[in-house]
């Protein structure tokens, strides 16, 4: 993954917040059902975005928000020293139902044709499927190829802000509508780059 390259530099961002978080008695799962919630009120923004504009806006914000709660429940729970194998199986739950709230909030709205957006999905939940699975089998958990989860989420924080700017279409979607795009392709890639590499070590 692309954005995996910043994660030391994230990381000395969110780990002074994760501690000041926890000292306050506040608990990881909490934290982590408060990025579901941001995820679908993203999803829901992103829904009504196509009438209104100052939507797409919000949804940045929302989308924003959990990617860094997401990171955020991690770091406490390594601070409390309280990982679990149950945080880390609530943590990937979240992630996929965060993931369904946000893409299909974009292409239920009508930026793309739906059935693009099903790929779309499918080549997403393909992916992170495959991380895990390579775990399950005992390989080690494996998260390689061209688009991660934070490559997707960055990449479409950055598409709404550019469609809030620019809304109009260019052969045939806007921008968020091409960014589907995108992510159907680059996740169906990474998807077969994962089950190579699994294959390879089986």
């Amino acid at each position: 993954m692309t954005i995996d390259a910043l994660r030391p530099f994230a990381s000395g961002l969110i780990e002074p917040i994760a501690r000041s978080f926890a000292d306050r008695g506040i608990s990881p799962d909490a934290i982590s059902f408060a990025s579901l919630v941001f995820a679908l009120l993203a999803g829901i923004c992103y829904y009504y975005s196509m009438n209104e504009s100052l939507m797409v806006v919000a949804a940045v914000v929302f989308v924003a928000l959990n990617s860094f709660f997401d990171a955020l429940d991690g770091a406490m729970a390594r601070y409390l020293r309280i990982t679990s194998k149950r945080g880390d199986f609530l943590d990937h739950v979240i992630d996929r139902y965060s993931d369904v709230f946000i893409i299909c909030g974009i292409f239920f709205a009508g930026y793309i044709h739906w059935q693009l957006g099903v790929v779309a999905i499918v080549g997403v939940l393909l992916t992170s499927y495959l991380g895990t699975q390579a775990q399950a089998l005992d390989i080690g958990r494996f998260y390689g190829g061209i688009m991660g989860r934070a490559d997707r989420l960055v990449l479409i924080m950055l598409a709404s802000v550019v469609h809030y700017a620019y809304p109009h279409s260019f052969f045939g979607y806007p921008v968020l509508g091409w960014t589907i795009v995108i992510i159907a392709v680059g996740s169906h890639i990474t998807a077969l780059q994962r089950i190579a590499h699994i294959w390879k070590q089986l």
